[in-house]
């Protein structure tokens, strides 16, 4: 099997068990805390798209379109969730806290940048 099967089946675990959360236990998804418009509305929003892009990038339907939406979510969730820590507590609890997002961001850029008909 190739890396590039386990890193769509890595990637698409991680979102849509995060789409899951939202939707079963918002309780345990701080969107109400955060600066943004209408936090249960983005909560199930984002929701939606992490469910329906984590399940094309598992089945590899348009990757890399199902990529860019993910870019764009852990993007603002490093900027609203993970820089906060960074200025207040430093470099070391940003590290461990944003250990998770790092990664994804990772996998989900080597998934969108990969040249087509090429495998990692």
């Amino acid at each position: 099997m190739r890396i590039d099967n386990w890193i769509c089946y890595a990637v698409g675990f991680v979102f849509i068990t995060s789409g899951m959360m939202k939707l079963l236990a918002p309780d345990m998804v701080n969107f109400l805390n955060l600066e943004i418009p209408y936090p249960r509305t983005m909560a199930f929003l984002v929701a939606l798209t992490e469910i329906g892009c984590g399940s094309l990038i598992i089945a590899r339907l348009y990757v890399k379109k199902a990529a860019i939406p993910l870019i764009i979510i852990m993007a603002g969730a490093i900027y609203l969730t993970k820089l906060p820590i960074l200025f207040e507590q430093g470099l070391l609890v940003f590290a461990f806290q944003a250990r998770l997002d790092v990664v994804a961001m990772i996998l989900l850029l080597l998934l969108c940048l990969q040249p087509r008909g090429k495998h990692i």
